[in-house]
């Protein structure tokens, strides 16, 4: 019976997928960003695929494919951007900014003496988290006077990049936000922009915005006092996440931090950080 639902639901599907286009769209993904795709992500791929045939006006799968094959590299870049998640908002999981307020700013504040201090969130998404992100900072630093602070922020999707960049969303999205960081770093639209808000000039000017493939060479030499990669490396096999732990650990500066996503661990994925508790890990060679 639940053979006979499955093909059933199959047939009714707008364009035919085979388990062949599956495993050539997966092999695409993995090969361009190292981003492993299993077999219970087969419904998710065709549902946004689907959206790029018809705005494409195809019939097929395989005229995709074939699309995909030439080496279209606009539409490359726009079935990578297509199938890779965006799922974030502000200040998801508190506890890794209340320990960057309470813990690693403070710190950072006694014993930087030159005042510079680097940031890098890699998977920005549509850019909640380095937002965020330099609002706690501003909460540490009141005044950036005599100080140089940036943020790198980088993501894979470039349409993502661009919304981060651009710093615009919906009142719902900061719905969640206190009151004290809505009111200082917020600016509610107003006329043809009412339900909108933006965030203020002064934190975009903290934050670079950049597109970046993780699987590529990195332009940026650090070191970073901190960064924040979450609910990235989820998508990654175990070879991968070594290698791309590895490569962090070397623009980490001494005893610097790393945070992680709440599903994520570096156990028997990298040696070189130390578990602080709670995905929070310190550099230690």
């Amino acid at each position: 019976m639940r053979a006979a639902s499955n093909k059933q639901l199959l047939n009714n599907r707008e364009f035919e997928f085979s388990a062949r286009d599956f495993k050539y769209i997966s092999d695409v993904i993995a090969d361009r960003t190292g981003i492993v795709l299993s077999d219970a992500k087969h419904d998710m791929v065709y549902s946004r695929l689907a959206r790029r045939l018809r705005q494409l006006n195809l019939t097929e799968f395989s005229q995709y494919i074939a699309l995909l094959k030439s080496g279209d590299e606009t539409e490359l870049l726009e079935f990578t951007n297509a199938i890779t998640t965006n799922l974030t908002s502000f200040f998801r999981e508190k506890h890794h900014f209340e320990y960057l307020r309470n813990k690693v700013l403070p710190e950072l504040k006694r014993s930087k003496t030159d005042r510079r201090i680097r940031v890098w969130s890699a998977g920005c998404s549509s850019g909640e988290e380095p937002y965020s992100i330099a609002m706690t900072i501003r909460d540490v630093f009141p005044s950036l006077d005599g100080w140089d602070i940036k943020i790198l922020a980088t993501d894979l999707d470039t349409n993502m990049v661009q919304r981060a960049s651009d710093g615009v969303y919906t009142e719902e999205r900061v719905a969640g936000l206190d009151k004290k960081h809505a009111k200082k770093w917020v600016k509610r639209g107003k006329g043809a922009h009412e339900g909108h808000i933006r965030m203020s000039q002064e934190l975009r000017d903290m934050i670079t915005f950049k597109q970046l493939n993780l699987m590529d060479d990195w332009p940026m030499r650090g070191p970073f006092d901190f960064m924040f990669c979450r609910n990235v490396v989820i998508y990654f096999n175990k070879d991968t996440q070594r290698e791309l732990f590895d490569r962090y650990a070397d623009l980490v500066a001494d005893n610097g931090h790393l945070f992680i996503g709440h599903s994520e661990s570096l156990h028997k994925v990298c040696s070189r950080f130390e578990l602080l508790g709670q995905t929070i890990y310190q550099k230690i060679r």
